[in-house]
């Protein structure tokens, strides 16, 4: 049991942004059990407060594409994932947050599970207006959370870059014995 839980962790601790991708097919189910992942997130009263469009689409990547300096990965990738916080499903807004960062944190591990590459884009929220106008989502009631960009990895372009894991802060830098 220990050398499984070992396994797992160093699972985990191996995640990485990928930015490159080859475009390749990925398939429904393969879709499917990545988003079921999420579905698996922890969230208070089990409200579930998300919505996933799923984008694979060229001209809506596109669109996406250019709402975002991040717009090249976007289309890049074989499909996105657009996630909005259900607003009508929010019974408390700081939990309701927490629950979204854990479901899209289980849907990149279940990207890594899966020996794809996918990466978090954050910096699309300046304009998540003009993101529901593309999906015709009332901002009242869908607020966007970020977009997760998904497909199989360009081990060609991480090697060229020499792309290694990003150094991590020390443990003492942020913890605190009491």
């Amino acid at each position: 049991m220990e050398n499984e839980s070992k396994k797992y962790l160093e699972f985990i601790k191996s995640r990485r942004s990928i930015r490159n991708f080859i475009h390749s097919k990925i398939q429904r189910d393969t879709i499917l059990q990545i988003l079921e992942c999420g579905q698996f997130s922890p969230s208070g009263k089990n409200n579930q407060p998300w919505r996933v469009n799923i984008v694979i689409h060229p001209t809506v990547k596109r669109m996406l594409g250019d709402l975002t300096m991040s717009g090249n990965i976007i289309e890049s990738a074989y499909l996105n994932f657009v996630i909005f916080l259900d607003l009508e499903k929010v019974y408390d807004r700081v939990k309701d947050l927490q629950s979204i960062g854990a479901f899209m944190e289980n849907i990149l591990l279940g990207i890594h599970a899966m020996n794809l590459g996918g990466v978090w884009i954050g910096e699309i929220l300046k304009n998540k207006e003009q993101v529901n106008e593309i999906f015709r989502l009332n901002t009242g009631k869908y607020e966007l959370m970020g977009v997760i960009a998904v497909g199989e990895i360009d081990e060609e372009i991480i090697k060229l870059k020499g792309e290694s894991p990003r150094e991590r802060r020390p443990l003492d830098d942020f913890i605190d014995w009491y």
